[in-house]
């Protein structure tokens, strides 16, 4: 159970009944270990976001199970109250759009959730200084994010990410709005963070350019999960 970070076994997602079924997900049975990047790949409306926020506590499935890690967190129903707590503690999101908070700068929208976990304002300073670093934009720590390039807030959106040190990444298409040379570009640094952090992350994505950067590929068809292992030949880190 050690490596596991994400299992996910038998996942079903319907929304509405009867004559306004609509059956989104039939079955997602699939293990991502720390230390993976895994790329989800499907066509648009197929449930990629909604499978990323099942996992996530966000959306609750109809039926199967979710295990974050060893703790076993949904059985056909929730087995806690506390998802919004189980979200601030072991996962970060990544979204599309940065959204980071206009009116905080950068630090204070680093530090937002580790202080809102209960973490000191100097420990969270410092670990939202250390990423800041890591990041290469520890210089725009005071900037406010109207200020910063497209590529730069997106790169404090991963600080912010990491800031609360999750077990799990869940990016929903995280380089849409970037060029493919920045695209490539935060594809390496999840896939680093994912080796040295010790991290699992999921990223949705629809740019088949960037497949080759992960370990695995998980693709939804008709509704089923299936994974794919990325060839040697494909490979490029």
């Amino acid at each position: 159970m050690e490596k596991q970070a994400i299992k996910v076994e038998n996942i079903v997602k319907h929304f509405g009944k009867d004559e306004s079924l609509v059956r989104v997900i039939e079955g997602a049975s699939f293990q991502v270990d720390k230390g993976e990047l895994v790329a989800l790949v499907a066509p648009s409306g197929a449930g990629k976001t909604t499978l990323l926020m099942m996992i996530g506590c966000v959306e609750e499935p109809t039926s199967g199970t979710v295990w974050l890690g060893d703790e076993k967190v949904y059985d056909n129903q929730w087995l806690t109250k506390e998802t919004r707590k189980i979200r601030r503690e072991k996962i970060g999101f990544i979204f599309q759009a940065h959204y980071l908070i206009p009116f905080l700068n950068v630090i204070e929208n680093v530090t937002l959730i580790p202080q809102t976990n209960g973490v000191s304002e100097k420990e969270a300073n410092k670990t939202a200084m250390e990423l800041l670093e890591y990041f290469e934009i520890a210089d725009k720590a005071h900037a406010m994010s109207s200020e910063l390039s497209g590529g730069q807030n997106q790169r404090v959106a991963i600080a912010r990410a990491l800031a609360n040190k999750p077990q799990i990444i869940l990016a929903d298409e995280p380089t849409a709005a970037l060029d493919i040379e920045r695209s490539v570009s935060v594809v390496k640094m999840l896939k680093k963070i994912a080796q040295e952090q010790n991290v699992a992350i999921i990223m949705v994505t629809h740019d088949g350019r960037l497949l080759p950067y992960c370990d695995r590929v998980l693709k939804i068809e008709n509704r089923v999960v299936v994974s794919q292992e990325t060839s040697s030949q494909e490979k490029i880190l």
